[in-house]
């Protein structure tokens, strides 16, 4: 079975899942979003100091576009911009719950066994 998204053949849909959700930040940034609820720009820059500015904006622009995440504009001055789970990034929750318990596990895990887990970077 095959799936579109963006003229984009899917060959499965745990590959288009990991298309809209994969990569380093998005995930953070949606359990943020989750757990905390609407934030601003910079209370998510905040929250992930390790992200630039950059990679953020573009990272919520993937998500605003796989409707994960709504971007509403208040027309003050100067801007407002909030960020927030759409229904289908709400549904992702449970998801991300069930990998942080399974990344508590293995941590606990390698560290009973004097396994020495660094970051991929």
């Amino acid at each position: 079975m095959s799936d579109k998204k963006d003229n984009r053949v899917y060959n499965c849909e745990k590959e288009l899942t990991l298309s809209v959700i994969g990569g380093k930040w998005k995930m953070i940034i949606l359990w943020h979003l989750g757990k905390e609820g609407t934030k601003r720009f910079s209370e998510l820059k905040s929250l992930i100091p390790d992200i630039t500015q950059k990679m953020l904006v573009n990272q919520l622009r993937e998500l605003e576009e796989g409707r994960i995440i709504h971007r509403e504009v208040y027309p003050v001055v100067p801007p407002k911009v909030e960020y927030s789970l759409t229904d289908y990034g709400v549904s992702l929750i449970p998801v991300l719950d069930l990998m942080y318990e399974w990344g508590k596990n293995y941590m606990n895990t390698m560290e009973m066994e004097n396994v020495t887990i660094r970051p991929l970077d």
